[in-house]
């Protein structure tokens, strides 16, 4: 792991206060040899790409119209006790912060995440995660409080169930509750364990309570995962060592050549540039929020994911979902929803693009942990190898045609001198690097 250059970044930083118009190309070679990067040119064209990219760009976070209260502070703080309460799971052991580790970018480093049970995905960061219109690996959800409330009852991670949360809202969080969503439902007589997923005794005791009672009790589900929303919503994204430089060669500023290595720049322009990588990790959270195949082989071939194809039902008939009886929005405001591509044989083995802030942190990587380091799925872009699940068609190659599975990639070439370089620039998207 790199560490930032704090001496060269002081040294050149004085050095441009007291106005000396210094190259200092041999100042401040890291740990790797490189020397920092001095001046560079860049087009015009290659600054608007490298704008694009820039924190200062980011919108503000958009509000959510099913979630009348995720800017209500007290519905933060609520979120953040709810976050970190074990209590929200059956063993009393796992919470939202199990998965998600505040020290670890709020993912667990794990190549499928582990709370009841072993899952099949990683868990995704939920920094930024409020600029997402669909969320999980393959969108099952679409909006952050929805997403929320999937793991509480999955079997593999809270296993818990809908009553079991209402008395424990109602025995640990009631004034705060109460203070943003109102009065609790009466829960006397509820039974402990019930809802509509879970063991069969904990849906046969969902099934013998009336259509009110049901009513009461998932929208205070519904609001747990409100609050859990808010607070998400309210983690800022701290800028990086690569945020100082967008903006200072934006600016024009000679100090911008002391603040990454060479090395660092040489892999920015391969990423914007001859990688392509920029075509799907764009904009200032460098994800498209869309879903592509790109080949990346399944942990079990024997039953390959689907990805977002094998989702589609799942939000569109999620009760949470936007148009749903729990939404606080009007169905106009739900545009994403009712308009979702259905169609697309491309979404078969199609996956979310992940964003790229902090990825140098958090091996392994894709959606299922299937490469160790970030120079493996450097490798694995140049190879674009036949995806395990997807359309079939007649793949264009170097060397002809032949029978495979459509993949959203081409292979491209790349020297090991430019794999180091490109991986060397993925280390400055860290906020501590």
């Amino acid at each position: 792991m790199r560490r930032r250059h704090t001496g060269t970044w002081a040294l050149a930083t004085l050095i441009a206060m007291l106005g000396a118009g210094l190259t200092l190309s041999i100042a401040g070679a890291g740990e790797t040899g490189e020397p920092m990067a001095g001046p560079v040119r860049w087009r015009a064209d290659e600054k608007a790409v490298l704008a694009s990219l820039s924190l200062q760009r980011l919108p503000s976070v958009p509000a959510d119209p099913s979630n009348a209260v995720e800017r209500q502070p007290a519905a933060v703080e609520l979120g953040r006790r709810l976050f970190e309460d074990t209590r929200l799971s059956r063993n009393g052991a796992v919470a939202c912060s199990t998965c998600h580790v505040p020290s670890k970018q709020f993912q667990d480093g794990l190549a499928v995440s582990r709370g009841l049970g072993t899952g099949t995905r990683r868990a995704m960061p939920i920094v930024g995660a409020g600029h997402a219109t669909w969320l999980f690996w393959d969108g099952r959800k679409d909006s952050l409080w929805a997403q929320a409330l999937g793991p509480l009852e999955d079997p593999m991670e809270h296993g818990t169930n809908r009553t079991r949360l209402a008395h424990v809202v109602a025995t640990n969080y009631r004034p705060s509750y109460e203070a943003v969503f109102g009065a609790l439902p009466r829960l006397e007589g509820l039974p402990a364990d019930a809802g509509p997923q879970g063991s069969a005794a904990e849906r046969a005791a969902w099934s013998t309570l009336d259509a009110r009672r049901r009513d009461e009790v998932s929208r205070v589900f519904a609001n747990i995962g409100k609050s859990i929303a808010a607070y998400e919503k309210s983690l800022p994204i701290v800028p990086t060592r690569l945020d100082g430089y967008l903006d200072a060669v934006l600016r024009g500023e000679r100090a911008a050549g002391q603040m990454l290595r060479a090395d660092e720049v040489r892999g920015l322009r391969l990423f914007i540039g001859k990688a392509q990588c920029v075509s799907c990790h764009q904009g200032p959270l460098f994800t498209d929020q869309h879903f592509h195949n790109t080949g990346v082989p399944p942990r079990d071939r024997a039953r390959p994911d689907r990805g977002r194809a094998g989702a589609l039902a799942a939000v569109q008939t999620d009760e949470f979902n936007c148009l749903g009886p729990y939404s606080d929005a009007q169905p106009a405001q739900c545009q994403e929803l009712r308009f979702m591509v259905t169609d697309d044989p491309g979404l078969e083995g199609a996956f979310k693009t992940p964003g790229l802030r902090g990825v140098a942190d958090r091996p392994p990587y894709m959606h299922a942990g299937q490469f160790a380091t970030l120079e493996q799925v450097v490798r694995h872009y140049i190879a674009a190898p036949h995806a395990a699940v997807g359309r079939s068609e007649l793949v264009h190659h170097h060397g002809g045609a032949s029978a495979g599975t459509h993949v959203e990639r081409t292979p491209i070439t790349l020297s090991e001198a430019e794999i180091k370089d490109l991986v060397a620039f993925m280390g400055t998207l860290s906020a501590h690097k």
